[in-house]
């Protein structure tokens, strides 16, 4: 495949219209064909599904928000809406769809709440079929005064639900019985380390916990017989000695599970680690520049050969070619305008 199809999830301030479609040329590194594809408040992150004919978005609804779904046009990447499902906790934050694509799950920052909906046969969603409230606090007052669930999405078996709280310095799996959620384990970080998303490694025992507030990646064992996580190693995203302020973003890892790439907003950088496959521990590889402000995401590419990151002050996406053997990055294009972008993904896996 020479070209492929992208989205963009945004802020709608400003110039925003909602969600926004790209090609990237897996050749060259050319991204081009940027259009908005749904009008809709806030949509500030998306995810397609497993067979890349569903786009799931979070979005606002005046005081209510939910989560909508879309039919993907495969040939024009054009959107049309199936359903939407509000609910009156506000717009969630995160959204994931099982490998099946039978369930839904979206994490609510602002209550601290995630909510399984059960999807039908045409990729519509259901009336809620499940909901769990997280509860508690962290040692930050501004940050942690409640619970801030900020991630919901499943295990690599999909046999638990994974939810991330930043608020309550909790990374909690649930199990879904009769489909209710009902909670299972919690590993706690460090107080105040803030939990913002969490990465499984494609082939072996391990996953890694971004942070918010600590900028750190917590390195953890996955134990899928029990379904418990157990910490391996911490790491700082940022350069040894800065001080200035700074928040971690997004975290993903290769297919091949040799790589992890996090960005940190603040000290708008990308950061690199090789991944050990016996210890699941991660050595330091390199920094580099979003070429913009306040990087929210950045996803690779299927082919694995660039990354796409998205610079949301500074309205940009940069796109990056990456070296395979040794997982550093080499800088492609930062001019790239998008008004207030959060989150990339694309349509193909």
């Amino acid at each position: 495949m020479s070209t492929f199809r992208g989205y963009i999830g945004t802020y709608t301030k400003g110039d925003s219209k909602g969600v926004y479609t790209f090609t990237l040329d897996s050749t060259s590194g050319e991204l081009k064909g940027l259009e908005a594809v749904a009008e809709l408040k806030d949509p500030t992150y998306v995810t397609v599904s497993s067979d890349g004919t569903r786009l799931y978005s979070v979005m606002k609804d005046g005081e209510a928000g939910g989560v909508s779904a879309f039919d993907i046009n495969e040939e024009s990447g054009a959107l049309t809406l199936l359903n939407k499902e509000i609910t009156p906790d506000g717009g969630p934050c995160h959204v994931s769809v099982n490998s099946k694509r039978s369930r839904l799950l979206s994490a609510n920052y602002h209550s601290g709440r995630i909510t399984a909906f059960d999807l039908e046969e045409n990729g519509s969603i259901k009336q809620t079929a499940s909901t769990a409230q997280h509860e508690g606090a962290g040692p930050n007052e501004e940050r942690q005064e409640k619970a801030h669930a900020h991630f919901a999405g499943f295990t690599p078996d999909e046999k638990y639900v994974v939810a991330v709280d930043l608020g309550t310095d909790e990374v909690i799996l649930y199990k879904i019985d009769n489909g209710k959620l009902t909670r299972h384990f919690v590993h706690e970080t460090a107080p105040g380390a803030g939990p913002r998303h969490i990465a499984f490694h494609p082939t072996e025992p391990y996953a890694y916990i971004m942070t918010e507030l600590s900028n750190e990646v917590i390195a953890v064992r996955y134990d899928h017989v029990p379904g418990s996580l157990e910490e391996v190693q911490v790491v700082s995203t940022l350069p040894e000695g800065y001080e200035d302020d700074s928040i971690g973003s997004a975290i993903h890892l290769t297919k091949d599970g040799r790589f992890l790439y996090v960005a940190n907003r603040g000290h708008n950088s990308m950061a690199s680690f090789s991944v050990n496959p016996y210890s699941g521990e991660l050595s330091f590889v390199e920094h580099v520049s979003t070429e913009g402000d306040w990087p929210r995401d950045f996803h690779l590419d299927p082919s694995e050969e660039f990354l796409v990151a998205s610079n949301q002050e500074s309205s940009n996406l940069s796109v990056y070619a990456r070296n395979k053997e040794n997982g550093k990055l080499s800088l492609v294009n930062a001019n790239i305008p998008v008004p207030h972008p959060v989150c990339v993904t694309f349509a193909q896996t």
